[in-house]
């Protein structure tokens, strides 16, 4: 990895990313626009030591995924909106099997096949909601090249932290544009390898909460004979119906990751300082947002930016705290108004809220959100 500064598509730094953190196995289907994730890992992965298989659709390319990450290798996956959906099922049983595993979803223009060469972020609310039974997630959401090499290094972190699925909500025109980035040495990077059984075998429960509420996860061939499966079940891997046994399971599933909200409020406030207005936007959009907000401070418009990057659980802390802060908030999004949602949720009519929506397959432009800012303040 170098530290000059080179000329990165944000695909190639998803990529790099991957790689860093220490991926080993890779499957996917090619879907515009996430190809390119997949051409450049099947020449990085096998460059690593490690294992690029093309499977015969999205559906087949996540349960690879989880299977290798059974066998003890960091693994991930790439695709857009349609194959995303086809996803969800096995999204589903790796939260509740406790897989740690990668999956990126750069967003197109939709629904259905919709507009596949252009940008949207119409699946924030599917990315929490999309798979089925009640269970918590995780999203991560860059807006430039950089934050998709370094969101990717995090999302294998926390996969491997909490043993979940992660989803790298990234969209269009964060994995099509090329900039100048400089990406830091993997030395320095932090680096988070699963927790592994430290008891024989015949000792091993693959689901007994050891007190952090994650168990440690032994690999398949490493000697541990331990069950899986995508059924309620017990602390050794196997189906219950017993009420105290499925309530502690759900619960732990939660309360592994609620416990942390404090360490997983991961965001960039610009110009936030005597802010009366302030800008939420995530992905593309924020990029965009910043550059409005810097023109209307140029105004002396006392406007500030909070950009997103965990998306979901939704950070309410930090958002309430700048809606308390705020006389009016802006949620810029390219959708009919998804995360605004939970901004008006949390609001709790201390603050005027108002969205600003693009949904023609085109990136909000800083003119757009400076009329948006100059309509606020008249």
């Amino acid at each position: 990895m170098t530290t000059e500064r080179i000329l990165l598509q944000g695909s190639d730094a998803c990529a790099r990313g991957a790689i860093a953190a220490g991926c080993q196995f890779y499957a996917g289907y090619p879907i515009t626009p996430a190809t390119e994730i997949m051409e450049l890992m099947s020449r990085a992965i096998p460059k690593a030591g490690g294992v690029f298989v093309q499977m015969e659709d999205e559906i087949a390319s996540l349960g690879a995924t989880i299977g290798a990450s059974l066998g003890g290798m960091k693994a991930m996956t790439a695709t857009s909106g349609p194959g995303f959906s086809l996803m969800q099922e096995h999204i589903s049983f790796a939260a509740m099997a406790e897989v740690p595993c990668v999956i990126v979803n750069v967003m197109r223009g939709g629904p259905s096949t919709g507009l596949p060469t252009r940008s949207a972020q119409g699946d924030v609310m599917q990315a929490r909601w999309g798979a089925h039974g009640d269970h918590p997630i995780l999203v991560v959401a860059p807006s430039s090249a950089y934050e998709f090499f370094e969101l990717t290094v995090k999302a294998f972190n926390l996969a491997e932290r909490y043993r979940s699925p992660v989803i790298v909500l990234a969209d269009e025109v964060v994995a099509h544009t090329r900039e100048s980035v400089v990406l830091p040495p993997v030395e320095e990077l932090e680096i988070v390898e699963r927790v592994k059984p430290s008891v024989p075998p015949e000792w091993y429960s693959p689901y007994r909460d050891p007190g952090t509420g994650i168990p440690p996860m032994a690999a398949f061939g490493d000697g541990y004979r331990f069950h899986v499966t995508g059924l309620m079940h017990d602390i050794n891997g196997y189906p219950t119906e017993r009420q105290d046994e499925t309530e502690e399971l759900m619960a732990r599933l939660f309360n592994k990751i609620s416990k942390d909200f404090h360490l997983l409020q991961w965001y960039d406030a610009y110009h936030d300082e005597g802010a009366e207005v302030m800008i939420i936007a995530y992905g593309s959009v924020a990029r965009t947002a910043l550059r409005a907000v810097r023109l209307a401070r140029e105004k002396g418009y006392p406007v500030g930016l909070l950009k997103l990057k965990m998306i979901w659980p939704f950070m309410r802390r930090t958002v309430t705290q700048y809606l308390q802060s705020s006389r009016r908030v802006i949620v810029a999004e390219m959708n009919m108004g998804q995360l605004s949602r939970e901004v008006k949720r949390v609001n709790q009519g201390t603050c005027e809220i108002r969205t600003l929506n693009r949904i023609d397959g085109h990136l909000l432009t800083p003119d757009q959100v400076l009329s948006a800012i100059e309509e606020v303040l008249a």
